[in-house]
């Protein structure tokens, strides 16, 4: 393959030749042992689209050398019993240096969205935002939580390799949407398990704003968007605003204009400068918009606050 080219994968089979595996049974939907699968030889460098949904659990043993897996622009963290998420159109990479192994084991569930169609799923897994791109945030599963989804895809298993009639799609349907169940319960357990690096990255946040609203250059620079605050943080919007919502009960935009704020009442009771020139000197392009933000979370406007000091 070329160096740094992208390859699109349309079909189901096309990912199954691609990977040397027989046709799968099914066009719109299958269920791959990632034992059976070729596997990825050194100085090999992948990058995928595909354009069917991927939820995979697997186990990665012998590995040697330097092993890079990315899901967009993000490295992937990976380890025993994680599972991984992608919907349609993400870029997934694999990367082996020279004389590096990667052995595997697990399953890959592929999913074409037309197999969804006109079934509950297709609006409902739009809601799992476990699918979107974000940076170590695989889910990681006890033994007993990994053996409930291995029952899930045996049933999977059970129902694709059968005869196919006029009722496969609904069970495969009904058991697709308890593996996604279990898979956010799951993740609501990881992430109430993290409560020590949830609390170091709110304390990130918080240094990254104070340092963001003390330099000099916000003019030029404006405020901060919440893309550009999780990607310093490394993580994805999402899981930046579930964290926050769960620890603070804001979503991040709030948490930014509080911290405006906070920055903009100091700049109010300690200087004397003019309104226009804290707002100007805050980011905001227009004056009048950061009186309105300011009326909105004090219930007075900047000048109302300046004089409650006096």
């Amino acid at each position: 393959m070329t160096a740094n080219k992208i390859y699109r994968i349309k079909t189901i089979s096309e990912f199954h030749q691609f990977r040397q595996l027989p046709k799968p049974e099914h066009p719109l939907i299958s269920v791959i042992d990632v034992e059976n699968a070729k596997h990825f030889q050194s100085e090999e460098s992948v990058k995928l689209v595909l354009d069917f949904y991927t939820i995979a659990l697997k186990k990665y043993y012998n590995v040697k050398g330097n092993v890079r897996v990315k899901y967009g622009q993000q490295q992937y963290d990976f380890d025993e019993g994680s599972m991984s998420f992608l919907s349609p159109n993400q870029v997934f990479s694999i990367t082996l240096d020279n004389e590096a192994e990667l052995k595997q084991s697990g399953w890959v569930l592929l999913i074409h969205p037309d197999f969804m169609w006109n079934t509950s799923l297709a609006k409902s897994i739009k809601k799992y935002d476990f699918f979107d791109y974000a940076a170590n945030e695989a889910l990681f599963l006890s033994e007993k939580e990994e053996a409930t989804i291995n029952n899930v895809i045996a049933g999977i298993k059970q129902e694709y390799h059968s005869n196919i009639d006029d009722h496969s799609q609904h069970v495969i349907i009904a058991q697709i949407e308890l593996l996604l169940t279990y898979a956010e319960r799951f993740y609501h357990r990881q992430f109430n398990t993290r409560k020590i690096s949830n609390h170091e990255i709110l304390n990130r946040l918080d240094h990254l704003l104070d340092d963001y609203f003390k330099s000099d250059d916000l003019i030029q620079k404006g405020l901060p968007s919440v893309q550009a605050i999780s990607e310093n943080l490394n993580v994805s919007i999402s899981y930046l605003s579930r964290l926050l919502k769960r620890l603070t009960g804001q979503s991040t935009q709030q948490l930014i204009q509080d911290k405006l704020i906070e920055m903009a009442k100091e700049k109010l009771s300690t200087t004397d400068l003019s309104v226009n020139e804290i707002a100007y000197k805050m980011g905001f392009e227009y004056p009048q918009s950061f009186s309105k933000l300011f009326k909105a979370k004090t219930n007075l406007s900047p000048l109302e606050f300046r004089k409650s000091f006096n």
